[in-house]
């Protein structure tokens, strides 16, 4: 019998990305019974949807942090994974 998997709104980010790649992995290998590959992708649109719910949060913490001491907001910056500052 199949191993009960956790409650996804129960799991960390990492953990529930771990868990997408892993859903991923199976579906694309070929090797799952239609059952199982229904069950498997309705698993897998969970976990995403859990993840892009942890990312919304946390990019709403984040313009919360950005805000001025009045509340108004600074100002969004994208990322520069160079390190460079913005124009």
């Amino acid at each position: 019998m199949a191993q009960e998997a956790p409650d996804i709104s129960q799991l960390s980010f990492e953990d529930a990305l771990r868990a997408l790649e892993d859903v991923v992995r199976r579906l694309e290998s070929g090797e799952v019974p239609l059952d199982e590959s229904i069950d498997l992708y309705e698993r897998g649109e969970a976990l995403r949807l859990h993840c892009q719910k942890r990312l919304d949060a946390a990019q709403a913490r984040i313009e919360k942090i950005v805000a001025g001491p009045d509340g108004a907001a600074r100002g969004v910056t994208p990322f520069d994974p160079e390190g460079r500052a913005g124009g």
